[in-house]
């Protein structure tokens, strides 16, 4: 059985046709009750008369830098804020969605896995934006602490691959180990000074070495398993606070306690009390093995002098017969 549909409105028609077609995606959908639940990655059509341009075929990174070509995008921190949390800036999640958020940056040692850094900056800054001020920050934190450590080298995704960036990184003196995003076209130099394409090609031939493509392994398990003890095991990947300064505050509290975790690992074995959780048997050996080491301590203490008080007796008191 077909079901037709007839909607009447006194709307614009370009209006009247959308919201046809939305009744028609709501119908389906109660049809299908399966289909619900199925979550597929895509783009969402544009509200223009202009015929949709489908997405090519790709990776994730291929539809991102898709959308980022789209003109007909709704939200936009030049016009829309909270007015709760005027810092907060509207960022796209990875999966798609759009929220008010903040960005946190973490500068990690790469053989302590210690946070040397954790930033709390605004959404819509780039990756390439912050990242030399971020070290900058890990160096002032190394000499507050008073350890006379240089950074020399910093690794990063391919997400913080800047021109103007690795310049100033090697002009401040670090060597940067980042990997080049797939480009549309060649990079043009003729406009720009030679300082930034010897930087560029630097960066490259350290990537192809190599020690480049082993700092890039540790940065990817190291760096993101900070995030994942922060913000996951951590519990700060919400915040219920306003303010850069509040955030900030109670992020840099569990980065603390990551880093005291990470020292007691070192020391002991063991830097969290979830890390007994797989070793529950030997920990209840261990409590078995001290009881009884325990009440044989006790017995060796008690029973020898009361056996001597008992066989004494019996001999004074059998001694007149």
């Amino acid at each position: 059985m077909r079901r037709q549909i007839v909607a009447t409105c006194t709307a614009p028609r370009d209006v009247c046709e959308r919201l046809q077609v939305e009744i028609i995606r709501l119908v389906r959908i109660f049809e299908h009750p399966q289909s619900r639940g199925r979550q597929k990655r895509r783009l969402p059509r544009g509200r223009t008369r202009q015929p949709f341009r489908r997405p090519p075929e790709g990776s994730d990174e291929d539809v991102r830098r898709f959308d980022k070509g789209r003109k007909d995008k709704k939200v936009s921190n030049n016009e829309w804020f909270a007015p709760n949390d005027p810092d907060a800036r509207i960022t796209q999640m990875k999966d798609g969605r759009t929220h008010l958020a903040y960005k946190a940056e973490h500068v990690v040692d790469l053989e302590s896995e210690l946070i040397l850094a954790a930033e709390i900056l605004s959404a819509d800054q780039g990756d390439a934006q912050t990242l030399v001020d971020s070290v900058v920050a890990a160096q002032e934190n190394l000499k507050q602490a008073k350890i006379d450590v240089e950074i020399e080298e910093v690794a990063a995704d391919k997400g913080y691959h800047s021109t103007a960036t690795i310049e100033l990184s090697d002009d401040l003196g670090m060597r940067t180990y980042i990997p080049e995003p797939k480009l549309p076209h060649r990079r043009k130099w003729a406009e720009k000074p030679s300082e930034f394409q010897r930087a560029v090609y630097e960066n490259r031939r350290r990537m192809r070495r190599a020690k480049g493509k082993r700092l890039g392994r540790l940065r990817s398990e190291r760096v993101e398993r900070s995030f994942a003890h922060v913000c996951d095991t951590g519990g700060a990947r919400r915040s219920w606070l306003t303010g850069t300064i509040d955030v900030t505050k109670r992020y840099l509290i569990a980065v603390a306690a990551h880093n005291l975790g990470r020292i007691l690992r070192k020391l002991f074995g063991i830097g969290k009390p979830k890390a007994l959780q797989g070793s529950s048997s030997l920990v209840i050996l261990a409590y078995l093995l001290v009881r009884a080491c325990r009440r044989a301590f006790m017995n060796s203490l008690k029973r020898p002098r009361a056996i001597i008080d008992h066989r004494a007796l019996r001999r004074t008191c059998a001694a007149p017969w």
